[in-house]
């Protein structure tokens, strides 16, 4: 059973920064693409970002291009978000997810919540104006 936890939310203020851990187990997740979804409170969660197997590939939402960083560290199957500039609309659960593949060897980035197989319990990260 694949297990995600996310680390490192908590409370900032506008323009501080905070890096998101998501740390896997049960799995080697080597061929997973991954990817941080949030959910503002009362909204529909949405994609942030996602990142391929290889780690050559990425996605951003247009709204944290520039400020926010996905990275993963295969050795220690974790996956990272470096949320730089913070802004109080960034203010949302973030969850971490692993998308399953068909076809490890095609690299892809999925970018939808229903392409993501696998999902931590979320941290929650607070941005003060």
């Amino acid at each position: 059973q694949v297990q995600l936890e996310e680390s490192g939310g908590g409370l900032v203020q506008a323009g501080g920064s905070l890096r998101l851990s998501c740390v896997v187990s049960g799995r080697t997740i080597t061929t997973y693409p991954m990817a941080w979804f949030r959910q503002p409170l009362g909204k529909d969660r949405e994609i942030v970002a996602a990142i391929s197997w290889t780690g050559g590939s990425t996605y951003y939402t247009p709204s944290v291009k520039g400020r926010f960083t996905i990275s993963r560290e295969k050795a220690k199957n974790t996956v990272f978000l470096q949320m730089n500039s913070l802004k109080p609309e960034d203010t949302a659960i973030y969850y971490c997810a692993a998308h399953d593949p068909v076809a490890p060897a095609v690299v892809v980035v999925p970018t939808t919540l229903a392409e993501y197989d696998y999902w931590g319990q979320g941290t929650q990260v607070t941005v003060s104006s």
